[in-house]
């Protein structure tokens, strides 16, 4: 290692943080000037990747957790040879830039993970390090491995603070990751004080509690990190690894170094007396020739070992071609089609009467004996949700080939692990748990919708129907709830062909997550509708059930579990009244406005929708002329479908409501 040159490269990266957030004026500038040696260590020493191919599929995974802190990601980024020139350094924070104040994926090259929201980059970590180990286990091949890589991930206090870190860490010591480092950048400060205000613990102790190797370091010996990133990769104990790094925070800037003041742009102020004290020149955003040629010698060095690795690969691929060919198209984003995935799930019986988990665990079945890359898991609730893959065996410490994933009781770890899946881009993936336990995940959710993440999560139990549990859980708020993330499909399906479409359209997305809503009580199939017409309508997120007799009157709307008392409404009122499943918004609002016109014409203003749960974003489909039946109160303790009566749920009150607007 030139240690020389390389202390040279941490001041010169402390001042391209310091200029940066001196020219926006916002930022954070304590773990860019804390961790400087630790990025010079990594970007040009410990991490093995290609800034020209920055996908490549070997490469080193580098998860910023504490996304806050980006100059750090963008200056190492820039200083190693990715596509990321000085100008947009200069733009931090701008309107446009490929430098945000939080790293986003697919923005950057370089970043792996949409990270900010904190601890939720140790979740993703987890997540990329079991695709890996699913992916080393499904492609390399005895001498020919084309996947040896490792996840490294940079946390701070405000990251282990967070649950979901500790959940998701559990989850990595239970099922050995060794192929995880976490690097905690640990500096005794959180954003608002001193560390010791709010903590206490002995993080290594509980690291090591939980099946993690652990080491502590002077995060400024640059030695001593690079001794730790290769001792942690070379280590086959079937452990992940902690290494804990003590660091100053604003290092360089000493009005605040090692206080809080140093966390965000308080430091900024000082950006002349500090590049000063650091030895800088007047010039900001200044790198020297030395340093550009050093990380231009180790980009050549990186591409070097990339050259090497792609004759392995063009070995292996010719001698194993079908695999190759599965790997590419996931790699490219290549997903099944949504009538693919259909023409693989045979239709149910005209008298299925199913709850919609039960139809989904059928559906599951034919897909993943199809789709080899498919997975699913559940916090601890499989029994109840339905969705085990019979016959693909449980991902375990000593089988890392199964494609069950038993999380626990850890439903935002689920989120943040199955996010980090499909960031990794080879894996189709999923998780399980009641709906209104998906409050849990909320922050997981947002942010797969943010960063077009195709995962899926399947939301059982979905409305007062569950009954006797009462009204702990069941959910009458969180449908809404989830279809106000921008760019998240929600799917509630009626019955078990509308079930199909729903996990057919799941499965075929690319540019955004699903969630998929499922009862635990059955449901009548909806025979009187060919299968045909259930599936395709379903995929346009709405369509007509019923058409009406006659001239149109009245149009009722309904989803779900209540789909079937519209239908029963619109047999008692006779002819004019038509019947619309609408089991998603967003995919009914992606069509062409003449077919919701067709289906939902504006001439009608007589509308009707119902549905379990409260009811205000129905207004948009039924308008201020016309009713809602839904509950706007929490449920009862009681069998579901007393409940469900004892709420409004029920054709009598649909019918009532129709009434009500034709006079």
């Amino acid at each position: 290692m030139e240690t020389e040159i390389l202390k040279q490269a941490a001041t010169q990266a402390r001042g391209l943080a310091i200029d940066a957030v001196h020219k926006a004026g916002i930022g954070h500038l304590g773990l860019p000037l804390g961790c400087a040696e630790i990025g010079a260590v990594l970007f040009s020493e410990a991490l093995s990747f290609n800034p020209d191919v920055p996908r490549w599929i070997n490469r080193d995974r580098f998860v910023l957790s504490a996304g806050h802190g980006s100059m750090f990601l963008y200056g190492w980024l820039h200083l190693s040879g990715y596509d990321l020139p000085i100008e947009e350094i200069k733009n931090f924070r701008q309107l446009h830039s490929k430098t945000p104040g939080h790293p986003e994926f697919g923005e950057t090259d370089g970043v792996e993970c949409t990270t900010g929201p904190l601890g939720q980059g140790v979740g993703n970590a987890v997540g990329i390090a079991v695709s890996q180990k699913l992916s080393q286990q499904k492609f390399n091949t005895p001498g020919l491995a084309i996947l040896d890589n490792h996840v490294i991930c940079l946390a701070g206090d405000g990251c282990f603070q967070e649950g979901v870190a500790m959940e998701a860490s559990a989850f990595a010591g239970h099922f050995g990751l060794d192929n995880l480092i976490i690097i905690y950048d640990s500096n005794d400060v959180t954003l608002d004080a001193q560390a010791g205000e709010t903590q206490s613990e002995d993080t290594a102790k509980r690291y090591e509690a939980i099946g993690f190797d652990v080491c502590t370091i002077d995060g400024h010996d640059m030695a001593a990190v690079l001794k730790a990133v290769k001792d942690a990769k070379a280590a086959d104990n079937g452990k992940p690894k902690l290494i804990i790094a003590k660091t100053e925070i604003g290092r360089g800037i000493k009005e605040v170094a090692g206080t809080w003041k140093a966390h965000g742009e308080g430091g900024a102020k000082y950006a002349e007396s500090a590049r000063a004290s650091l030895g800088l020149p007047e010039e900001t955003f200044f790198v020297s020739d030395e340093v550009k040629a050093h990380f231009a010698k180790q980009k050549a060095v990186k591409q070097a070992a990339y050259a090497e690795w792609e004759k392995t690969y063009s070995t292996w691929k010719a001698a194993k071609s079908e695999l190759a060919e599965l790997l590419e198209a996931a790699v490219s984003g290549k997903r099944p089609s949504a009538q693919e995935c259909l023409a693989m799930i045979p239709e149910f019986p005209d008298d299925a009467k199913l709850a919609t988990r039960a139809a989904g665990g059928k559906v599951l079945q034919p897909l993943a004996a199809n789709l080899p890359l498919l997975t699913t898991g559940s916090a601890d609730l499989f029994g109840s949700t339905k969705n085990y893959l019979e016959g693909q065996g449980d991902f375990t410490r000593d089988n890392n080939s199964g494609r069950n994933f038993r999380f626990g009781i850890r439903e935002h770890a689920m989120g943040a692990i199955t996010n980090g899946m499909v960031y990794d881009g080879i894996w189709i993936a999923s998780g399980a748990t009641f709906l209104t336990f998906s409050d849990y995940m909320r922050p997981a959710l947002r942010l797969a919708s943010l960063a077009k993440l195709p995962v899926f999560q399947i939301f059982t139990h979905d409305s007062v129907g569950v009954g006797e549990d009462g009204p702990t859980h069941q959910p009458v708020e969180t449908v809404s709830a989830l279809r106000l993330f921008p760019n998240m499909d929600v799917i509630r399906p009626a019955d078990p062909e509308e079930t199909a479409a729903a996990f057919a359209a799941a499965i075929s997305r690319t540019d955004g997550p699903t969630s998929l809503i499922l009862s635990r009580q059955n449901l009548p199939s909806l025979s009187s509708i060919p299968a045909g017409e259930r599936r395709s309508g379903t995929l346009k997120g709405g369509y007509i059930a019923h058409k009406e007799s006659g001239d149109l009157k009245a149009i009722i709307m309904g989803t779900g579990s209540e789909l079937q008392h519209a239908m029963a409404a619109a047999k008692e009122l006779g002819e004019g009244i038509r019947v619309v499943s609408m089991p998603s918004f967003e995919v009914f609002e992606r069509q062409e406005a003449d077919y919701k016109e067709e289906v939902l014409p504006s001439a009608c203003r007589a509308r009707v929708a119902i549905e379990a749960g409260v009811g205000g974003l129905w207004y948009k489909y039924t308008g201020l002329d016309g009713k809602v039946v839904s509950i706007e109160r929490f449920g009862l303790s009681a069998p579901g479908d007393e409940v469900m009566k004892e709420l409004g749920m029920t054709p009598a009150k649909v019918v009532e409501a129709v009434k009500s607007l034709l006079g």
